[in-house]
C-alpha cells in the first residue's frame, strides 16, 4: 500500500519536473530568439546611423562649398562696387571742378553787373531789389553770404545742419535767363532746393530770431511758405510727367499767339516772378504775344517801382494797374482791355507751367475757336512747394451742386466712351474751376466777356461755364497740358465792405442763366436774395445770342447732376420732441463728416437734405452712411446697403441694413442709431412728396 502511494508521488514529481524542464527549455529558446532579434536590430540601426552620418557629412561639405562660393561672389560684388564708386567719385570730382569753374565764371559776370548796377544805383540788394524793399518782400531771412554772393563751391555745399543747405545761389540770382524750351538749352534737373519739383524743407529750429520772424511773416502775409519760396530758383526745373503719348504729339506750326493775363494783389515777389518765368521758360517764344500783369491795387512796395524795373528786362511783360480795389473779375477785364493776342490765357499769380503746357491749349482753339480749354491743374504744396503731378488717367471734370459751389468729379462713363478710353484725348467738362483757362479773344468778346457787375471773385467760373456751353461753345480739359497751382488753405486778403459777394454773384448768375431751376439755389439760401444789382444787360445779352435754356444744359451737358425736383422728400429733417435738426457738412469725398444735432435754423445749408428714389439721404454728393464708425456723411456709392434709408409712416427714419432708427439723444447733444421704438426722439418731420421745383424731364 505504502509502495503504491510512493510510486504515485514519484510519478507526480516526475511529471512536474518534466513540465518545468519543458518550460525552461521553451523559455531559454525564446530568450535566444529575442537576443538574436536584438542583434539584428542593432546591426540594422548601426547601419542606418552610419549611413545618416555619411549623408550629414556630405551635406555639411556641400553647404561649406556653397557658403565659400557665396562669400567669393560677395567679395567680387564688393570689389565691383568699390570700382564703380571710385569711377563715380572721379566723375563727380570732374563735374564738381567744371561746375566750380562755371560758377566762378558766372560770379565774375554777376560781379561785373553788380559793379555797373551799383555805380548807377548803389542801393540795390537781392534779386535786383532795393535793400529796404527786399526786407519788405520777405527776403531779409537769407543768410548774409547770399547778399555778398557766395565766392566758392564749398559755401554752396554748406553745413548739413544749415537749413539753407540746398540753396542754388546762381539760380536764385540769375533772374534774366528767360527764353523757351526751343530757343535755349533745356535745363537738367538740378540738385538745389525745390529742383525737379521736389519738396523743400526749412529747419525752423536752426533759424535765427530774425529769420524766424521772416518765416512767420511770410505765412501771415501770403498763407503759404514764402520763406521757402524765396530760396527756390525762379527758374527751377520740373520733370516732364506728361502721358507718354502726349510727348509724341505734333502740333501745327501756325498755332495762334496768346496773351497771358495774370491778375495779382499783394503777391509774394518770388512766387509772382516764378509764375512769369515758368511761362517764358516753357513756351515757344513765337506763341507768347505778351504777358500782362494786371494789378488789383497792390500796396506792397516791391510790386511797384521794383517790379517795373525788373520787368524792363522782359520785353514781353507789361503791367497794368487798377486805381482802386476791384477784385478778380474786373481786374481780369482790365488785362483783357489791353490784350492783343488772338487767344487769351487767364492764369493766377501763384502758378508754375510745366513742359508742353501751352501747345495743347492753342491747338484745340485753332481747331475750333468756340472751344475753351483748361489745363490739368496740378497741386503745388503750400508748405514744401512740391509739384504734385496728376496722371492723365486721373483727369477729372468740373461740376457744381445746388449751392452753386464748384466740384470735381471723375469722368462720366459716356464721356470715356466718346474718347475711346484714351487718356490723352481732351475731355468735355460741364464747368471749370476758373483760375486757369484759355479762350479765343473774339469768342470771349462775342459771349459777353465777364459780368462786370460781379464783385471781387466767386461764381464767375460757373457763370462763364454755363455761358460757354449755352451760347454755342464747348468747354474742355486738355490732359496733355499741366499747370501747377498753390492751393492755400485760407485767403490772406481782406475785402472792402462786409457784403457777401459770393451770394451776390451767384444770385446774379441764377437770375440770368438758371431759368426756373434757380429755385433750388434759392432754397439753399432760404430765399434771402439780398441786393444783387441790375442784370437787365446780361439778360439782353442772352436774348441777343439766342442761347439755349438751362434745361438743355442739364440734359445735354450735365445729365449726371441730380435735380431736386426728382426727390421724394427735401428740406430740413426736424425732430418731433425738440426743435433740433440733422446737420452735417459735405466734402465731396475728401473727408467723412459726422451727422450731428443742431438747433433748426431754417436757412438750409448744412440742414438741407433730399431723399432719392434710390432711398439715399443726400446733399451735394454726400450720403448718410451708417457703419461701425457711426452715422456719417460719405460719398454716395449708389449701391444701397449702408446708404439705404426709409422715412416710414410713423415718422421714423429706418436703416434696413442694421435694423435701427436715427435717434436724438435725450440731452439733444448727439445723434445715435438705436433699436426702433417709435418714441418721439426717433420721429422726424420731413417735407414728403415731390419737390415744388422743376424737373429735367
Amino acid at each position: 500500500m505504502l509502495t503504491s502511494k510512493l510510486k504515485l508521488l514519484m510519478a507526480g514529481i516526475l511529471v512536474v519536473t518534466s513540465v518545468q524542464i519543458i518550460y525552461l527549455v521553451i523559455r531559454f529558446n525564446s530568450l535566444l530568439s529575442q537576443q538574436e532579434s536584438l542583434r539584428q536590430i542593432r546591426k540594422v540601426d548601426y547601419a542606418r546611423v552610419k549611413e545618416n552620418e555619411e549623408e550629414l557629412q556630405k551635406e555639411k561639405q556641400r553647404l561649406i562649398k556653397e557658403h565659400e562660393k557665396i562669400i567669393e561672389e560677395q567679395k567680387q560684388k564688393i570689389l565691383e562696387q568699390q570700382k564703380q564708386h571710385e569711377q563715380q567719385q572721379k566723375e563727380f570730382e570732374r563735374q564738381k571742378e567744371e561746375y566750380a569753374k562755371e560758377k566762378q565764371r558766372q560770379q565774375e559776370e554777376q560781379q561785373q553787373q553788380q559793379r555797373k548796377q551799383h555805380h548807377n544805383n548803389p542801393g540795390n540788394g537781392l534779386f535786383g531789389l532795393p535793400k529796404n524793399i527786399a526786407q519788405q518782400a520777405g527776403l531779409q531771412g537769407l543768410v548774409p553770404e547770399l547778399a555778398n554772393m557766395m565766392p566758392n563751391m564749398n559755401d554752396l555745399m554748406g553745413d548739413m545742419a544749415n537749413p539753407l543747405q540746398d540753396v542754388d545761389i546762381n539760380d536764385m540770382l540769375n533772374d534774366n535767363a528767360g527764353g523757351d524750351d526751343n530757343a535755349r538749352p533745356k535745363r537738367a534737373l538740378m540738385s538745389g532746393i525745390g529742383e525737379g519739383g521736389k519738396p523743400g524743407h526749412i529747419q525752423t529750429s536752426s533759424l535765427s530770431r530774425e529769420e524766424r520772424r521772416a518765416y512767420d511773416q511770410g505765412w501771415k502775409d501770403n498763407a503759404f511758405n514764402q520763406y521757402l519760396s524765396d530760396r527756390i530758383s525762379l527758374h527751377r526745373s520740373l520733370p516732364d510727367a506728361r502721358d507718354p503719348t502726349c510727348r509724341l504729339l505734333q502740333y501745327a506750326d501756325d498755332l495762334p499767339e496768346a496773351s497771358v493775363i495774370i491778375t495779382f494783389h499783394n503777391e509774394a515777389w518770388s512766387v509772382l516772378l516764378r509764375s512769369v518765368h515758368s511761362i517764358l521758360d516753357r513756351s515757344p517764344e513765337h506763341l507768347i504775344k505778351e504777358i500782362i500783369l494786371s494789378d488789383d491795387f497792390s500796396d506792397r512796395e516791391h510790386l511797384h517801382g521794383p517790379l517795373e524795373e525788373y520787368m524792363k528786362d522782359l520785353p514781353k511783360v507789361k503791367i497794368v494797374r487798377n486805381k482802386k480795389r476791384e477784385g478778380l473779375i474786373r481786374t481780369r477785364l482790365l488785362g483783357y482791355s489791353v490784350a492783343t493776342g488772338s487767344v487769351l490765357i487767364f492764369l493766377d499769380s501763384h502758378i508754375e507751367c510745366a513742359t508742353g503746357w501751352l501747345e495743347p491749349l492753342l491747338d484745340r482753339i485753332k481747331d475750333n475757336p468756340t472751344t475753351s480749354v483748361t489745363p490739368v491743374i496740378d497741386t503745388i504744396d503750400d508748405d514744401t512747394f512740391q509739384f504734385k503731378f496728376s496722371p492723365a488717367s486721373s483727369t477729372q471734370v468740373g461740376g457744381f451742386d445746388w449751392s452753386l459751389t464748384f466740384t470735381w468729379h471723375a469722368i462720366p462713363e459716356a464721356e470715356r466712351r466718346r474718347r475711346n478710353y484714351k487718356d490723352y484725348v481732351p475731355v468735355r467738362s460741364p464747368t471749370m474751376a476758373g483760375g486757369l483757362f484759355a479762350i479765343n479773344k473774339d469768342f470771349f468778346t462775342h459771349i459777353g466777356t465777364y459780368d462786370s457787375g460781379m464783385d471781387i471773385w466767386g461764381g464767375e467760373n460757373l457763370e462763364i461755364s454755363f455761358r460757354i456751353w449755352m451760347c454755342g461753345g464747348t468747354l474742355e480739359t486738355a490732359p496733355c497740358s499741366h499747370v501747377g497751382h498753390i492751393f492755400r488753405k485760407k485767403s490772406p486778403y481782406t475785402w472792402p465792405g462786409n457784403t457777401n459777394v459770393v451770394k451776390k454773384n451767384n444770385v446774379r448768375m441764377a437770375e440770368v442763366w438758371l431759368d426756373e431751376f434757380k429755385v433750388y439755389y434759392y432754397d439753399r439760401i432760404n430765399n434771402d436774395l439780398g441786393y444783387y444789382g441790375d442784370v437787365s444787360e446780361r439778360k439782353a445779352l442772352r436774348r441777343r445770342l439766342q442761347c439755349h435754356d438751362f434745361k438743355w444744359y442739364l440734359l445735354n451737358v450735365y445729365p449726371e447732376l441730380f435735380v431736386p425736383g426728382e426727390a421724394l422728400a427735401s428740406g430740413q429733417i426736424k425732430n418731433i420732441r425738440k426743435p433740433f435738426c440733422l446737420d452735417a457738412k459735405t466734402n465731396y469725398g475728401f473727408k467723412p463728416n459726422p451727422v450731428i444735432s443742431y438747433h433748426c435754423h431754417g436757412l438750409g445749408g448744412n440742414q438741407y437734405w433730399m431723399l432719392t428714389k434710390e432711398s439715399e439721404i443726400f446733399r451735394d454728393y454726400g450720403c448718410f452712411d451708417y457703419n461701425d464708425e457711426g452715422l456719417l456723411i460719405y460719398p454716395c456709392h449708389k449701391s444701397g446697403g449702408t446708404q439705404s434709408w426709409l422715412h416710414r409712416s410713423d415718422k421714423t427714419i429706418y436703416h434696413p441694413a442694421s435694423n435701427r432708427c436715427i435717434t436724438l439723444s435725450y440731452d439733444t447733444s448727439r445723434i445715435t442709431m438705436e433699436i426702433c421704438t417709435g418714441e418721439e426722439n426717433q420721429q422726424w418731420e420731413w417735407n414728403k412728396g415731390q419737390h415744388r421745383g422743376p424737373r429735367r424731364n
